[in-house]
């Protein structure tokens, strides 16, 4: 396989579409033709970046429109998709935007998001790279806590004595952090001075030998504690740190009708003008640790570089999974005021995958070249039943199958998060060997398969009901079987399945 690169513009290269798809098969049953409409659309991105730069701004994404039963891996694919490319990935419910003029979530917001998304994956990037700088930088701000005082740090008191050598400027006489200020002059005593005179310049001498001692007996100490520090023996002992908490707020949620984005804005814009929250915590060295590297870093990485790279990521390679889009298509073209109102989100919608520029707090971010995913079940609505202008903006549909018992039973064994393969792990923390034969799987991916057919179709997700069901009274009383092997058959799966299955049989007949 080939190795991946990551070119100029931050987005990894050298996966090709068969590997892709390969990838894919390790956590996603079946869809062979979503992923290899996916795979296509991903290595299209890659290619258009490799074009001479006047071809490469006409070629526009392929958006891909899903449509197929809830639980069938619509959603699953397309964040595997994005983590494969290392992408800012963004899902997103179309249900939850309103027209404008109606009290909701603007659609712009998700563009802000997805920013949001690919500033902070830059910034842990860098400061990933820069964490072996701040090292040294920590260990001295642990020492500080540790021994206060040591660090030997003098005020940056300025030393002018207007080319006097016998004049010494020792420090402010207001205290070093007053505003007033005033210079406390040292006189050196010269050798034809009064023996009064002498006799101070003998005691300021002797105490600045014993302030010398004193540094040289703090500094040892010091190195110390820096050992001990670096052997790990001050894990456990407990520091007074200041944590600092930036405001968060952005002007671009001030012009959203969302309660919470106001109440947000005015609560980030109060703690910028009061310059941040700060509190004093007692925690352990371990874990101040871990809150002056994260301060440290904060300070060390340049927010303009992580800003400039993240737009450039999410205008050349972000992605936007528009989930539940079927929600908003209006059924047959009738009108209603609800009707109105889906209408009127398609159309808000409609500008931002054409192509806009939207305004956030990290700079404008053209949405031209933002691979849009939309994904729904489409059995009330039809696709056609979205405005045509919306249409023509998901050029690539592609139809999901519904999940036979084949793929129920593939999907409880092989994909590397299989469900089997959880609650193996889940119940070993007790201390219990689980086994599940052949023939109970069987038995699970044919209930599945069968009450899907008969109730709501669920998709991969009745595997949880049916597992939970069958594992609950083993689960409540794990603790009292540590050290034994269970053995989970198919008889084992009938005796819990069989209340759930005869009271789904009998609901049709209950008024």
């Amino acid at each position: 396989m080939n190795e991946i690169q990551v070119n100029q513009e931050g987005i990894k290269d050298g996966l090709t579409p068969s590997q892709i798809v390969e990838k894919l098969d390790s956590y996603i049953i079946g869809q062979q033709k979503a992923k290899r409409f996916v795979a296509v659309a991903l290595r299209n991105r890659q290619r258009r970046l490799k074009l001479p730069e006047e071809i490469r701004d006409e070629v526009a994404p392929k958006n891909i429109l899903m449509i197929g039963p809830t639980g069938v891996g619509k959603t699953e694919i397309a964040r595997r998709l994005a983590k494969l490319c290392g992408a800012p990935f963004l899902k997103v419910e179309a249900t939850k935007y309103t027209e404008v003029g109606y009290v909701g979530r603007d659609v712009e917001s998700m563009v802000r998001d997805l920013m949001a998304v690919g500033f902070n994956m830059v910034k842990a990037e860098m400061q990933e790279k820069l964490k072996e700088k701040c090292a040294p930088m920590v260990e001295e701000d642990l020492l500080d806590l540790l021994l206060p005082g040591s660090s030997g740090k003098k005020p940056n008191f300025e030393n002018k004595n207007s080319g006097k050598p016998n004049v010494h400027v020792l420090g402010n006489i207001f205290g070093e952090n007053s505003p007033i200020q005033g210079s406390l002059i040292q006189i050196d005593v010269p050798k034809n001075a009064t023996g009064a005179e002498r006799e101070i310049s003998s005691e300021t001498k002797s105490a600045e030998q014993q302030e010398q001692k004193s540094d040289e007996n703090m500094n040892s100490t010091r190195e110390k504690f820096r050992q001990l520090l670096r052997e790990g023996k001050l894990e456990d002992r407990t520091v007074e740190i200041t944590v600092y908490s930036q405001p968060n707020m952005s002007m671009g949620m001030l012009g959203s009708g969302n309660i919470e984005d106001l109440e947000q804005s005015i609560s980030g814009i109060q703690e910028m003008l009061s310059g941040g929250r700060s509190k004093r915590k007692t925690v352990t060295v371990h874990e101040a640790r871990e809150i002056l590297l994260s301060q440290n870093l904060d300070k060390v990485v340049d927010k303009d570089k992580v800003a400039e790279e993240a737009k450039r990521r999410v205008e050349q390679s972000g992605i936007i999974f528009i989930d539940e889009i079927d929600k908003i298509a209006t059924k047959g073209g009738e009108g209603g005021r609800q009707e109105v109102s889906r209408e009127g989100v398609q159309r808000d919608i409609l500008p931002i995958v054409e192509g806009c520029d939207v305004n956030t707090k990290w700079g404008v971010v053209n949405t031209t070249h933002i691979l849009f995913i939309g994904a729904g079940a489409f059995s009330v609505s039809t696709p056609s039943d979205l405005i045509p202008e919306l249409q023509g903006r998901f050029p690539l549909r592609v139809e999901l199958e519904a999940l036979k018992q084949c793929d129920f039973k593939r999907i409880l064994t092989e994909p590397k998060n299989a469900l089997i393969k959880q609650y193996k792990a889940l119940l070993g923390t007790e201390g219990v060997t689980l086994e599940i034969s052949e023939d109970a799987i069987d038995q699970m991916a044919f209930i599945a398969e069968d009450v899907n057919s008969h109730a709501e179709n669920i998709g991969a997700r009745r595997l949880h009901t049916i597992m939970e069901t069958v594992l609950e009274d083993l689960s409540f009383d794990a603790n009292n079987h540590c050290g034994e092997t269970i053995v989970i058959d198919k008889a084992y799966v009938d005796e819990r399945m069989k209340g759930v299955i005869q009271n789904q049989n009998l609901e049709k007949y209950i008024l």
